[in-house]
């Protein structure tokens, strides 16, 4: 029987990739290869992408089987007649949002017609509940590696938990029908090969300025779905970017048995000392800027992740990589391979939403912020008005000399201001600087704003041993 499961098991496998194998692949532009070390040594995840015929249609999501999550995000200005953003992605056609306004619990009152002047990005992923194969397999796999005892439980199934985003069968080519502040129905998807529906979308109704509103999915409640909190952030005014992993999350990103220990082993994940604390000065100094937290990490990370930030940091948008892997070394690989490429296409998209905001974006030495954010602000002369790296030390599996070292840092930062950017070991290091930034804000230097927009000062020299 389990002979015939296998052969009946490796047919499914050769339809996906005939038919999707490249769609996956296309919807998925920054899912790295894993190494053949690591496919020897962590479980496969197969299964995760179901098969999808090209002629079939979108379906709405059924409330019954399926499991939904609707990420935070964050609504921003509809560019105006001569405002170009090439970076920008289009609304979502009316003919596949179908926006209708509604009123109180009656119901519709008819379509929505009048955009409100404001739009946001949103992603929702889809998968079906409790559908992933191997459980055991892969939950044993990752006890066996950081040696957990079989008899520990209360591990195992905290691992359970946790892994079962990374082997619930994903839902492509599927729509679903949010709610957004109760006062709009619109329609999302139709979703990726990957099972996410990513797309921006036009109000049509006026949301509270300042503040927030809630979308929920029609007909879905939890704990079956994850509602989205949506921020309204105006054109101007100051705004944060910050990395998770090991800036403000302790995850030991270049160990790859510190990334499955933090990630399925601890009971809640740490913060880096001193960050929470940093954050709430940023936020009561900064006039509560829009957080937007820019991970390397998987998407089927994001409850856990959420969760976290809920606990200790300021509300925001959480971006997260697409994965197209069927191994768990692409956990792995997504933190460590090409995180350059996927930030710094990220950044750009943020940019596209908020242009005219001034950044602040914080980050580590364990990777590529440096160097993503340096090509940040190259690219965009003016918009990253600091930039601050937390030099982290202590990990085995790093190369501290050449993370940590002053050459690395003025290679990523070439051509950027020198007072822009700034490497710290405590958080406190930065309460000095973020309250100069509040004081001076667009400083004009003879007849021309810095990359900083801050007036030159003395320098402080950067933390170097």
């Amino acid at each position: 029987m389990n002979f015939l499961n296998e052969i009946v098991s490796q047919g499914r496998r050769i339809i996906v990739d005939t038919f999707s194998g490249g769609g996956i692949e296309r919807d998925a532009p920054f899912s790295p290869e894993i190494p053949e070390d690591l496919r020897q040594w962590l479980p496969d995840l197969f299964d995760r992408f179901p098969i999808v015929f090209p002629w079939q249609k979108p379906v709405p999501v059924d409330p019954a089987l399926h499991n939904v999550w609707i990420f935070d995000n964050t609504a921003f200005r509809t560019p105006r007649q001569g405002d170009e953003r090439p970076d920008l992605e289009e609304v979502k056609d009316a003919k596949v949002s179908k926006p209708t306004l509604l009123e109180g619990p009656e119901g519709a009152v008819g379509p929505a017609m009048r955009p409100s002047g404001w739009e946001a990005e949103f992603v929702a992923c889809y998968f079906i509940k409790n559908s992933g194969k191997d459980e055991s397999k892969v939950v044993a796999g990752i006890a066996h590696a950081l040696n957990i005892r079989d008899d520990d439980l209360a591990t195992h199934k905290r691992i359970a938990k946790r892994v079962q985003p990374f082997i619930d069968t994903v839902l492509p080519n599927r729509t679903l029908r949010i709610t957004m502040d109760g006062k709009e129905e619109q329609t999302l998807g139709p979703s990726s090969y990957s099972g996410i529906s990513t797309g921006n979308h036009e109000l049509h109704f006026d949301p509270p300025v300042p503040g927030e509103f809630k979308s929920t999915p029609v007909n879905l409640p939890p704990p079956f779905s994850i509602p989205s909190r949506t921020i309204l952030a105006e054109e101007t005014g100051w705004s944060i970017i910050s990395d998770i992993d090991d800036t403000i999350k302790i995850t030991m990103t270049p160990d790859p048995l510190g990334i499955l220990n933090s990630t399925f082993i601890v009971e809640e994940p740490d913060p880096v000392p001193g960050m929470s604390e940093l954050y709430a000065r940023i936020t009561a100094t900064l006039n509560s800027p829009p957080f937007f937290y820019l991970s390397a990490s998987p998407y089927n990370l994001y409850p856990f992740l959420k969760q976290f930030r809920e606990k200790y940091f300021p509300p925001g948008t959480i971006i997260l990589r697409d994965a197209s892997w069927q191994n768990l070394g692409g956990l792995i690989t997504s933190l460590t391979n090409n995180t350059e490429e996927y930030k710094t296409s990220r950044l750009g998209r943020i940019h596209s939403w908020l242009p005219k905001r001034k950044f602040i974006c914080i980050g580590d030495s364990t990777q590529s912020d440096p160097e993503a954010y340096g090509n940040a602000a190259r690219k965009f002369p003016g918009w990253i008005r600091a930039i601050y790296i937390r030099k982290v030390e202590g990990i085995a599996a790093m190369d501290e000399k050449t993370k940590n070292s002053q050459e690395r840092f003025e290679k990523a930062f070439e051509g950027v201001d020198r007072n822009v950017w700034f490497v710290f070991s405590e958080p406190r290091e930065l309460d000095r600087r973020v309250e100069e930034l509040a004081r001076e804000g667009d400083a004009v230097v003879g007849g021309r704003t810095l990359l900083s927009g801050v007036r030159p000062r003395p320098l402080l020299q950067a933390y170097y041993p």
